[in-house]
């Protein structure tokens, strides 16, 4: 992954982060998941990551929308 993305959303739970990333792409920001979560116990991390471009205009997305 290029320096352009950042992360923006951070969760132990696969669906919330998969929620937000569905969001942004409504509003046309591309979003991609990085599941850090070990198999098969799931203990970890699941993050969202945007380019740099859109994090204001995703942040504010993310907070409107609660999630």
């Amino acid at each position: 992954m290029s320096e352009d993305w950042v992360k923006i959303y951070t969760s132990d739970d696969f669906y919330k982060s998969e929620i937000v990333r569905q969001v942004l792409v409504q509003h046309n920001i591309e979003a991609v998941l990085f599941d850090k979560q070990g198999f098969p116990y799931k203990i970890g991390e699941v993050e969202v990551h945007i380019h740099k471009r859109d994090f204001n205009k995703a942040l504010e997305i993310i907070i409107r929308n609660e999630i």
